[in-house]
């Protein structure tokens, strides 16, 4: 009986291995074709459908989407040719950069121009291509270039004590992206009528100095002035979004010139907790600002001494020559007298992120190096408003930073008539004596609520009440305190006569109320440029100096202009 319920038992044991057997074969071969099916489907996908599945932000430093088309053809071909371009192009590029050489030679030389320059025998290499733009107006097509160039350029460099010196230019290392725009397509050979090149991106730029026969260093400064000369011919001469202009079918190609398109206004507000440069004290820090990095194009802010929150609210004007590729950037440093600055740090704005007419107002995180992004440093913020204006933008949305923005209402329906006499008054009026314009008005604030304030009292809660200022005319009001909350609403309102509107400031610095002290919780600082522009609006501010905090605040300005002579003819 024993024996056959073992074998029972057995049999039974064995028949249940063999049946899990089976299903995890099963099982395992439906996996293996769910993952064959699932490489057959990644197999397919292509550069967008990767970028769709994950955002860059999760893609290793190393891997890069590459658009670009190898070139190894043009490359061969360059190699066979290059004796014949390196004749063409040295005179080319002597014609075109030794006059902007000359604008740029700094004053201790008297004269600077090439007495020699050609190309050398090795040929640049292309190591990509990419069509930008493809349509029936033209064609804009980007190579990256790589060059170890054994050029021989001597300068011809006299100083103003009448000593020549004979300055050899050499281990050009270069790596940068040119833009060719063949325009416009024609029905003849070679199908475009002209063709446009420009150095749209300098990655690296590297070469040596030496006198022929001496030591460069023995003359103090003369190194680093050429350098900064020979760079700023670069950038003037040729770098995006200066192009030249080859016609190749006769015609007009004005309109492939370099012209300005608009005027970008900013304002330099603020920075906050900005990195301290110096061993006793606090760093004096000051802006730079440019589209342009020349130095006829570079504009400079004052320095604020022994502050690492430091507050300009200055004013800079800059002319858009591309506002689909230019942009905007800003580098704060540490001013140290006679010695050469510190840099805190430096960021950038794309113009083509702007709404034309509207302010753009943005906090900005300070990197090291703008072509390095993955700086996790905190080096502090800066404050900008932007408002970018076109020149072909219609007149409906007014710039304050321009005269005729001043004008009363009245006189604004006046200058807009059809019949255009009006217009011509005010021209006459004008071109008389010029003015400065003054915007002179009642700028209305309502501290209408704060939002999640922080919290000073021991019971989690505050006493909060917020006092209103502008700072260059010193008026203050206060609102009442609104006890144990951390999101109060007020609903006051506070009038203010502005006399100068483009360069005053709003305060609201917000307190917790005790009996005998105030606690400090936060502020807002606000510059009026968008309430001149808009006349009216409402939004959330939120407070600088608190973890969190927000204050909602209604603005409205009521303009009255008047003109002050400053007593310079027109």
């Amino acid at each position: 009986m024993g024996f056959w319920m073992g074998l029972a038992m057995g049999v039974a044991a064995g028949v249940a291995l063999i049946v899990a057997f089976a299903r995890c074969e099963n099982s395992r071969g439906a996996r293996r074709r769910k993952l064959a099916a699932t490489v057959a489907t990644f197999s397919k996908m292509t550069v967008e459908d990767s970028r769709k599945l994950l955002p860059g932000t999760l893609y290793p430093s190393w891997v890069v989407f590459s658009t670009q088309q190898k070139l190894k053809w043009l490359n061969e071909e360059l190699n066979k040719i290059w004796p014949f371009v390196n004749e063409a192009a040295s005179e080319l590029i002597k014609a075109s950069v030794e006059p902007v050489l000359e604008q740029y030679r700094p004053v201790v030389f008297a004269a600077l121009k090439f007495s020699k320059l050609t190309l050398g025998t090795v040929a640049p290499q292309f190591t990509g291509i990419s069509i930008i733009e493809s349509n029936e107006e033209g064609i804009v097509m980007e190579l990256e270039m790589n060059w170890d160039a054994n050029p021989s350029i001597i300068l011809d460099v006299k100083t103003r004590l009448g000593v020549g010196l004979p300055i050899q230019v050499k281990d050009i290392g270069f790596t940068g992206v040119f833009r060719l725009i063949f325009k416009p397509l024609v029905e003849q050979l070679p199908c475009f009528g002209a063709v446009c090149f420009s150095l749209r991106q300098k990655k690296k730029l590297d070469f040596k100095l030496k006198v022929i026969g001496g030591d460069i260093s023995a003359i103090p400064g003369i190194s680093a002035a050429l350098e900064e000369t020979i760079k700023n011919a670069i950038e003037d001469s040729i770098t995006w979004p200066v192009r030249k202009v080859i016609p190749i079918v006769p015609g007009d190609y004005s309109d492939l010139e370099l012209k300005p398109v608009g005027t970008l206004e900013v304002k330099l507000v603020q920075a906050r907790d900005l990195t301290n440069k110096d061993l006793i004290g606090k760093s004096d820090p000051f802006a730079t600002l440019y589209i342009r990095p020349l130095p006829d194009q570079t504009k400079r802010s004052k320095t604020i001494n022994n502050d690492l929150n430091p507050i300009w609210n200055e004013h800079f004007e800059f002319i858009v020559e591309d506002a689909d590729t230019q942009s905007v950037t800003v580098k704060i440093y540490d001013d140290d007298g006679i010695q050469e600055s510190d840099l805190i740090g430096c960021a950038q704005v794309s113009l083509r992120d702007l709404q034309p007419g509207k302010v753009k107002d943005v906090w900005l995180k300070l990197v090291k190096d703008l072509e390095i992004q993955r700086d996790r440093k905190d080096r502090g913020q800066v404050h900008l408003e932007l408002v970018y204006y076109p020149y072909n933008m219609k007149d409906e949305t007014p710039n304050p930073f321009k005269q005729h923005f001043s004008m009363t209402s009245l006189e604004r329906t006046m200058t807009s008539n059809g019949n255009g006499s009006a217009n011509k008054d005010y021209g006459r009026l004008s071109s008389r004596k010029r003015k400065e314009i003054i915007l002179r008005g009642v700028l209305q604030v309502t501290v209408i609520s704060g939002e999640d304030l922080p919290a000073m009292d021991m019971n989690g809660k505050s006493d909060p009440y917020v006092v209103v200022s502008l700072k260059k005319t010193k008026t203050k009001h206060k609102t009442r305190v609104v006890n144990e909350s951390l999101n109060p609403v007020w609903n006051q309102t506070f009038d203010f006569v502005v006399e100068d509107g483009l360069h005053d400031m709003l305060m609201l610095e917000v307190y917790d109320h005790d009996t005998f002290s105030r606690d400090y919780m936060g502020r807002c600082i606000l510059t009026l440029t968008k309430v001149l522009i808009e006349e009216d609006y409402t939004d959330s501010f939120p407070l600088q100096g608190a973890k969190t905090g927000k204050l909602k605040l209604h603005l409205k300005w009521s303009p009255q202009s008047i003109k002050r002579d400053s007593g310079e003819a027109a």
